[in-house]
């Protein structure tokens, strides 16, 4: 798939903003801010509290354990960061599996994106008609969505153009519907297990062979690893 160049904007709305220092001023995701290929924003929904205990979670209706988060702060700070050109995902462990191809799809078709993180029991089920979709990791719990979240936009931001080298997004995993091959590094040997002779033999044709066939065969491993029982 080939995807333009764009600029891509994407805020998180989250109850603990120090959660993203890391995530934004390190490696490859602090270069292509730099680089003015990705803006990233953070909104506290304790900034859209009225009241002066900046409370923004409260008991559940009808009884429960844990405390769930207000939806007017929520939907305060996500209609302050919408646009007409926003689309707002809600982490959420009933949501969409996020898979390679959908990544690609907000890459491609969405230049201003919205990520909101749950935390506690959650968010008042009444989230769901403010947001566009739902989206999970997979079939377990976090304390909160920021990791979600962070996931997300990984994903996302490193297949922006330019961002990494474009040949190493080719034959990485989940391309062409195959997992990545192995791949291996100095030492020669390191206790025992070897760098296999063919990757050191400077024949390109043998070498794109046994990558073809360590791709295969981690493709196999993988569906047997995530096979449902």
């Amino acid at each position: 798939m080939l995807i333009t160049k764009i600029i891509m904007k994407i805020t998180f709305i989250t109850l603990f903003p120090e959660y993203f220092d890391l995530f934004k001023n390190h490696s490859i995701i602090k270069k292509a801010i730099d680089n003015k290929k990705i803006k990233i924003k953070i909104l506290n929904p304790r900034d859209f509290v009225k009241d002066k205990n900046k409370q923004v979670d409260d008991y559940i209706y009808g009884g429960g354990p844990g405390m769930l988060m207000l939806i007017d702060p929520v939907v305060n700070a996500i209609e302050k960061a919408r646009t007409k050109n926003s689309f707002v995902i809600l982490t959420s462990p009933k949501g969409r599996k996020l898979k390679q191809d959908f990544v690609k799809e907000l890459v491609s078709f969405k230049k201003e994106i919205i990520v909101v993180c749950g935390h506690y029991e959650g968010i008042d089920a009444r989230i769901k008609h403010f947001i566009d979709l739902e989206i999970s990791l997979g079939e377990f719990i976090l304390t909160g969505g920021e990791i979600v979240a962070m996931a997300i936009a990984d994903a996302i931001i490193r297949l922006i153009p330019d961002v990494i080298n474009k040949d190493s997004l080719i034959t990485e995993s989940f391309e062409n519907d195959l997992i990545e091959a192995d791949h291996y590094t100095r030492p020669r040997n390191f206790r025992n297990y070897s760098v296999p002779d063919v990757l050191l033999s400077g024949d390109h044709k043998k070498i794109d062979d046994w990558r073809k066939a360590s791709a295969i065969e981690n493709t196999k491993q993988f569906k047997k690893n995530n096979k449902k029982k």
